[in-house]
């Protein structure tokens, strides 16, 4: 399951590239941009180092140069442009593009460089709004055609997250000043999709709040400690994928007879799963959100 892509359909080359099938068939036979293999069954196939150039075609297409002066310029010629446009760039597609490209190729140094270019002229928080929210919305839909491998999703949330943490602990450094209430951000049992929960981390703490961060598939019994030490606690979770959609009541039931005795702790919620929640029938302590956005605007 972990191995890494090496081979590509015409359709994963227009997923990732946004470019039509038919146009990359066209550049294809009219500037001999690519040169498809074949399987033993005689079924067309492009490589890696195809599918980069296609990536690397696309950014200076979409930058104004026209598909026909692309195709002359030298092979070996057009990273060096690309690395050129993106870093005096910081255009949100632009970027998104070469998010990508540093993903297919693993390419940290690229990665890193484009941030860079990026926060010359933005904030973090843009950054992850405009960009890397849309880029990992648009790589959840790649995992799921079977466009792009675990390894390659893996590759860049760790780099997106190393961002988070580093602008959160910079925040960290200043004693919180709010004091009226403490949130405690978890993740239930086999949870594991944590990007969005870390990033309301950096939020709540940017806007002076204590809080505590406890990450991965947390029981609700391992949660019951903090109540020794705060009150008005507020517990924030995402359910991507857990609890299922038939075990949602059961969990807020578990909730308010655990974390809730003193009727003062409040359950957060956000994540795919609220879509199976009926709001009329929720405990008064648990609020459910359909954004980061939306779960901001109320701190």
């Amino acid at each position: 399951m972990n191995n890494v892509k090496k081979s590509f359909s015409i359709r994963d080359m227009e997923n990732l590239s946004g470019i039509k099938a038919h146009t990359i068939r066209i550049w294809e036979k009219r500037y001999n941009l690519f040169t498809p293999e074949r399987t033993s069954t005689n079924i067309r196939y492009y490589s890696l180092q195809s599918l980069q150039k296609l990536l690397n075609v696309t950014l200076l297409y979409n930058n104004g140069y026209k598909i026909s002066k692309i195709a002359k310029l030298d092979e070996s010629h057009i990273p060096i442009i690309v690395r050129e446009i993106v870093a005096n760039n910081s255009e949100k597609n632009h970027a998104i593009n070469a998010f990508k490209l540093a993903m297919i190729n693993f390419d940290q140094t690229l990665f890193l460089n484009t941030y860079s270019s990026l926060l010359s002229e933005r904030s973090f928080r843009d950054i992850f709004n405009e960009v890397f929210i849309p880029l990992l919305n648009e790589l959840g839909l790649l995992w799921q055609t079977d466009t792009i491998s675990p390894s390659h999703e893996h590759f860049i949330t760790h780099l997106i997250k190393q961002k988070i943490y580093i602008n959160t602990e910079k925040l960290q450094l200043v004693e919180p000043i709010k004091k009226d209430k403490v949130f405690a951000l978890f993740l239930p049992e086999n949870e594991i999709h944590e990007i969005g929960l870390l990033y309301l981390n950096y939020e709540i703490t940017l806007r002076g709040y204590k809080s505590i961060y406890l990450g991965q598939t947390m029981p609700i019994e391992s949660l019951v400690d903090l109540l020794k030490y705060y009150d008005n606690i507020h517990f924030v979770s995402y359910f991507t994928v857990s609890p299922t959609k038939d075990e949602l009541d059961a969990y807020f039931d578990k909730f308010s007879k655990r974390l809730n005795l003193s009727g003062s702790s409040k359950l957060w919620v956000l994540g795919h799963q609220i879509q199976y929640i009926t709001e009329n029938k929720l405990p008064t302590s648990v609020q459910t959100f359909n954004s980061i956005e939306h779960l901001i605007s109320i701190l």
